[in-house]
C-alpha cells in the first residue's frame, strides 16, 4: 500500500493541481528534476545563440547541418548503450556525461576567445544534447505515468522546466556583465550533475509505485533494453502512428527553424556587441516562460482533461498561420519577439505536454529508441532541411521566411488533427503485445500500426 503522507500539502496539490496524495511526491521531484534540468540549459542557451553569432549568422546552415550530422551518430550510441546498460544505471550517466562535456567547455573558452571553431563546436554539441536530455526526461515520465495520469500531471510536471526556464534567463539578463558569460559553464554542469542523482530517487519510487495500488505503467528500469543500435530507426518506420509522430515534429521544427533565422537576422542588425546580443535572446525566454509557467500550471490539466489531445496539438498550427500573416505585414524585430514569444509559451504550456503524451500508449523500446530518434535526428533533420531553405530565401527578406512559414503551417494543421484522433482511439494492452526486454509488457501499443 502506499505511504501514508501528511494531508494538508497533498490535499492543496489536489485542489489546486487534480495531484492525488499517492502521487504527489513524484510529481514533486519529477517537477523539481524538470527545473533543474531546464535551468541547467536555458543558462547555456543565449550563450549558444551567441556563438552563432560569432560563427556568423550568415553561415548558420552550416551549424544546423552539423547539429543534424552529430544527432545521426549520438543517436545509435545512445540506443546502443541502452541496449546495454540497465536503464537505472544508464539514465543518471546521461546527465553525468554532459556535466563533463560543460567542464571541457569552460577550458576551452578561457584558453580562446571569439574563436569560430570553438564557437561552432560549442553551438553544434549544445543543440544535439539539448534534444537528448529532455527526450530522456519525458521517456522517463511516459514510463512512469500512464495516459490517464498524463492528461492531468504532464501540464505541472512541465512547469517546473518552465520556471527553471524563467529563472535561468533573468539571472543572466541581470548578472551576465558582472560574472561573465563563460563561469555560466561551470553553473550548467552542476545542475547537470543533481538530475543524475534525481534520476536515481525517481527509479526508486518507480518501484515504489508500481507495487502499490497507484496506477502507473507497470514497467521496470532495472534491466537494458536490450536489441541493437539501429532499433529506433527500425521501430520508427515500422509504426505508422511513430511516423505521424515524426511528421508532426518535423513539421513544428521547420516553423521554429524560419522563426530562428528571421529573429537572428534582425538581432544581429540592431544589437553589435556579444552581451547585448545574448540579453536580447534572454529577455525573449524570459517573457516566454514567464507566461507558460502560469498556463502549465493552472491551465493544461484543465485544458487537455477538457478539449482532449487532438485540441492541444492543434494549437500551434492555428497561430503560426495567423502569426506569419502579421509578420507579412509588419516584419519588425517587435513584432517577431512578440510572435516568438507567443509561439514558445503555446508550445511549451499546451503542444510539447500534448505530444510527449502521445508516448504514453507505446511500449518501453519505443519510449525510449523510437523517441529518442524522432526527438533528436528527425528534429534536426527538420532543423537542417529548413535552415538551408531558410537561408536561400533569407535575401528576399523577413516577409519572403513569413510566407514559407504560411506555407508550412497550413500542412502542419491536418496531421496535427489525424495524430491527435489516432491517439484518443487507443485501445486497451493487447494479450499478444510485444514484451519489452524485462519480461513485463509495457503500455498499450498504438493501435494505428
Amino acid at each position: 500500500m502506499p505511504v501514508p503522507e501528511p494531508a494538508a500539502a497533498p490535499t492543496l496539490l489536489k485542489r489546486l493541481f487534480g495531484i492525488d496524495p499517492a502521487e504527489s511526491r513524484v510529481v514533486l521531484l519529477s517537477f523539481g528534476y524538470f527545473f533543474l534540468l531546464m535551468a541547467s540549459y536555458f543558462v547555456l542557451r543565449p550563450l549558444r545563440d551567441t556563438m552563432g553569432t560569432v560563427y556568423g549568422v550568415d553561415h548558420l546552415q552550416e551549424l544546423f547541418t552539423g547539429t543534424f550530422l552529430l544527432s545521426f551518430i549520438v543517436a545509435p550510441v545512445y540506443a546502443g548503450l541502452a541496449s546495454r546498460i540497465r536503464l537505472a544505471t544508464f539514465l543518471p550517466w546521461v546527465y553525468g556525461f554532459i556535466a563533463i562535456t560543460m567542464v571541457i567547455f569552460y577550458i576551452l573558452f578561457q584558453r580562446v576567445t571569439n574563436d569560430r571553431w570553438v564557437a561552432a563546436a560549442f553551438y553544434i554539441w549544445l543543440s544535439t544534447f539539448n534534444l537528448l536530455i529532455i527526450s530522456v526526461f519525458w521517456s522517463l515520465m511516459a514510463d512512469i505515468f500512464s495516459s490517464t495520469q498524463a492528461k492531468r500531471l504532464f501540464g505541472v510536471i512541465a512547469a517546473g522546466g518552465t520556471l527553471g526556464t524563467v529563472a535561468a534567463p533573468a539571472f543572466i539578463a541581470l548578472f551576465v556583465t558582472v560574472i561573465g558569460t563563460d563561469n555560466l559553464l561551470l553553473t550548467s554542469a552542476g545542475g547537470f550533475a543533481l538530475c543524475a542523482v534525481i534520476v536515481r530517487v525517481l527509479e526508486a519510487e518507480k518501484r515504489r509505485l508500481v507495487v502499490s495500488d497507484v496506477a502507473v505503467q507497470k514497467t521496470s528500469l532495472d534491466h537494458s533494453l536490450g536489441g541493437n543500435p539501429l532499433d529506433g530507426f527500425v521501430l520508427l518506420f515500422r509504426s505508422r502512428y511513430l511516423l505521424l509522430i515524426a511528421l508532426f515534429l518535423l513539421l513544428m521544427t521547420c516553423i521554429s527553424t524560419v522563426l530562428y533565422f528571421q529573429l537572428g537576422d534582425l538581432i544581429s542588425k540592431n544589437f553589435a556587441d556579444r552581451e547585448a546580443r545574448t540579453q536580447a535572446y534572454a529577455t525573449i525566454d524570459l517573457a516566454t516562460n514567464s507566461v507558460a509557467l502560469l498556463i502549465q500550471l493552472f491551465g493544461t490539466g484543465r485544458f487537455l482533461q477538457r478539449f482532449g489531445v487532438t485540441a492541444g496539438l492543434l494549437v500551434n498550427p492555428v497561430i503560426m498561420v495567423l502569426a506569419f500573416v502579421a509578420v507579412v505585414f509588419s516584419p519588425g524585430l517587435l513584432v517577431l519577439g512578440a510572435i516568438q514569444v507567443v509561439r514558445r509559451f503555446s508550445e511549451y504550456s499546451v503542444a510539447k505536454p500534448s505530444r510527449d503524451m502521445l508516448f504514453t500508449i507505446v511500449d518501453q523500446q519505443e519510449k525510449y529508441k523510437a523517441k529518442n530518434v524522432i526527438d533528436t535526428v528527425v528534429y534536426r533533420f527538420g532543423d537542417v532541411v529548413s535552415a538551408w531553405v531558410s537561408a536561400a530565401i533569407l535575401p528576399f527578406g523577413v516577409t519572403g521566411l513569413a510566407l514559407l512559414g504560411v506555407v508550412i503551417a497550413l500542412f502542419w494543421f491536418p496531421i496535427a488533427f489525424i495524430l491527435g484522433r489516432r491517439y484518443e482511439s487507443g485501445k486497451p494492452v493487447d494479450p499478444q503485445a510485444r514484451p519489452d526486454e524485462s519480461g513485463l509488457t509495457g503500455a498499450a501499443p498504438a493501435t494505428a500500426r
